[in-house]
């Protein structure tokens, strides 16, 4: 249902006159609305939305469905996040309810922030027990600065430990520290179990169904209010691609409409290039999981379009005689930065399909497109570029993403990204939160001292703590293992950036050293049997070995070369146990965040599709105690 409006006058012949020297209509879209799912990381925004799905009819009554039918992505289904947001919707009554699902981990972030353009409104999703976690509260901030609606949604309200009457207090007194509008606070609040599929007003009533969702959604989410009528404008928030139709640019409809084939302008608010003349070659709405093609598309409405070549995110498609381009979000900068460089280990070119700088420069840049929080630097080495993101988990992602893709590099360690302000040295400080069993806080508070994390509020939870830090992001490389150990693995640790702050001096490398095959060859049990008396070792029998290579872990803070290659010397002569088989202690298997986390300064990663191995930035081990000498 669309409903004209016009504004205040003092009489009809006004309005119409006043209509008619402006040329346009407003309009307020009725059978639209467009809404975010916020939430800190594994929150249930993906279950949440396979719910809705199901009840908004976008599926057969005896249709087989996925869990977390919305990750499509096989990292996101491998590690139960979400890490690209994805567009989809639901039809309730007569109404069509456009969903983005949004990345929770404050890695991704950057998707967060340009997603909340092209919406009205967003469901704060809160878990029952956790309450607000650092990334809830920066996910609510910037919803917030965009003045949205707000629905609070506390889901999971069937765990037995569910703290319902609390955590609804917390995320209130979160809308109080975050100077939320009075319309804000009186926000309503919806309990869910997103498992279940039920919705309650009341957490002393339990839901049947997701119906007061929706019905909560229609009421309390605005409806578009949008010129139809005007020069066409639409902003590009996202960026697909297809290896049949090339980039396809994700937004809403601002003003206007538009058809396919028609010609429109791309221009860019921040970059003041040419602008260029383009055509809408196809169009498409997302409805449920499917793609609708349409041939026109109005204000309010987002579209998928493709046919446009250049096109990047923060552009705006404008009509040709009026070609006005709108603002773009400002995307948080990076703080963390990687070297990725060619591979040139001994074993370079062996298990890759692409190894060149050309190859990496290209698929980098690409990935350009879409990432809007990475930044790609070149360097003085044309093998080698500089590539910054929001943390760790941002560059592991994608380095996990170009080894499944055939690439072959290599990565150096993950540093702080260090700003000078009036000539002073500033570093990007992270607010820390950890919830762990009662009997770990000291060794937590003990390990955050020593990394320059100062404590700023501690809370019982149960018969846990809760305990929040600020801490320079240098401080939490190499920690998340250490935080596992001393909690036993019972420990929840989250961090979000916080804000740059004064340098706050130098901080510990890790206390532990490097176990360094000694030569080139392939490993053998007893070799490693000697050597695993020296540390903990990251490989077994039979794997290839060169010189440099990281093999394992010295608990002592020095690097030690080991031959994992010595076979045992035959003779003739026969001793008391000599056929007792050798025992090896299971080796320890690295990921990609665990070996980031590891190497050194002057240690590297080899990345290739098949392996991941840490090796010195200098192989030769001669070489390398020369220069530790100073020679």
């Amino acid at each position: 249902m669309i409903v004209t409006c016009c504004a205040e006058s003092d009489g009809p012949q006004r309005q119409i006159a006043a209509a008619a020297s402006i040329n346009m209509r407003f309009m307020v879209r009725n059978d639209l609305r467009n809404i975010a799912i916020i939430a800190h990381v594994d929150h249930g925004k993906t279950t949440l939305v396979d719910q809705m799905l199901k009840q908004g009819g976008a599926f057969r009554a005896n249709q087989v469905v996925e869990e977390r039918v919305m990750d499509s992505n096989d990292l996101e289904r491998e590690r139960g996040i979400t890490i690209l947001a994805k567009n989809t919707s639901v039809h309730y009554k007569d109404t069509k309810i456009n969903i983005v699902d949004t990345p929770g981990h404050a890695d991704f972030s950057g998707e967060v922030e340009r997603i909340l353009k092209m919406v009205d409104g967003v469901i704060l999703l809160v878990d029952a027990f956790e309450g607000p976690m650092p990334q809830t509260r920066f996910v609510l901030e910037k919803a917030l600065e965009f003045g949205h609606k707000i629905i609070i949604v506390i889901n999971k309200i069937d765990r037995p430990d569910a703290r319902l009457a609390d955590v609804g207090d917390e995320v209130l007194e979160l809308l109080l520290t975050l100077d939320a509008s009075d319309e804000q606070l009186d926000s309503p609040i919806l309990y869910c179990s997103g498992r279940d599929g039920t919705a309650s007003l009341s957490p002393n009533t339990p839901g049947e169904d997701l119906t007061p969702l929706f019905e909560t959604i229609l009421e309390h989410i605005p409806a578009p209010h949008v010129d139809t009528d005007g020069p066409l404008q639409m902003l590009v928030s996202s960026i697909d691609y297809s290896d049949y139709v090339g980039r396809i640019a994700i937004g809403r409809v601002e003003r206007g409409t538009m058809r396919v084939g028609q010609e429109l302008m791309v221009c860019n608010y921040n970059h003041h290039d040419k602008p260029y003349k383009a055509k809408a070659v196809s169009m498409y709405t997302i409805d449920s999981l499917g793609h609708t093609p349409v041939n026109e598309i109005s204000a309010g409405d987002i579209v998928c379009v493709s046919g446009i070549e250049n096109v990047t995110i923060g552009d705006t498609l404008c009509d040709v005689e009026n070609p006005k381009p709108l603002p773009f979000v400002k995307i948080s900068e990076p703080t963390v930065e990687m070297y990725f460089s060619v591979n040139n280990s001994p074993f370079a070119g062996r298990e890759g399909k692409f190894v060149t700088s050309r190859q990496l420069r290209e698929r980098l840049h690409r990935e350009l497109l879409k990432d809007v929080s990475l930044r790609v630097h070149e360097t003085d080495n044309t093998d080698t570029f500089r590539v910054a993101g929001r943390g760790e988990m941002h560059l592991s992602i994608l380095i996990e993403n170009l080894r499944r893709e055939g690439y072959e590099f290599q990565v150096g360690a993950p540093r702080a990204l260090f700003k000078t302000i009036d000539g002073k040295k500033y570093e990007p400080i992270e607010r820390m939160v950890a919830d762990v069993p009662a009997d770990a806080v000291g060794s937590v508070m003990e390990k955050m001292g020593a990394r320059k994390g100062e404590l700023q509020h501690m809370a019982p939870q149960g018969d846990r703590m809760r305990v929040e830090f600020l801490v320079p992001a240098r401080g939490l490389f190499g920690y998340k293992t250490e935080f596992l150990t001393d909690t036993k693995g019972e420990g929840i640790l989250s961090s979000v950036f916080y804000d740059y702050m004064p340098y706050k001096g130098e901080i510990s490398k890790r206390s532990t050293g490097s176990l360094i095959a000694f030569e080139t060859g392939t490993a053998v049990a007893y070799g490693l049997f000697n050597a695993q008396e020296r540390g903990q070792l990251f490989i077994g029998p039979g794997t290839e070995v060169y010189e440099g290579m990281i093999i394992g872990m010295s608990p002592k803070n020095e690097d030690m070369a080991v031959n994992v290659c010595k076979k045992k010397q035959l003779t003739n002569m026969r001793s008391a146990g000599a056929d007792d088989a050798l025992r090896l202690v299971p080796p320890r298997k690295m990921s990609i965040e665990e070996a980031m986390e590891f190497i050194g300064d002057d240690e590297m990663i080899e990345v290739t599709p098949e392996s991941i191995r840490m090796r010195k930035a200098i192989l030769s081990n001669t070489e390398r105690m020369k220069k530790l000498k100073g020679k």
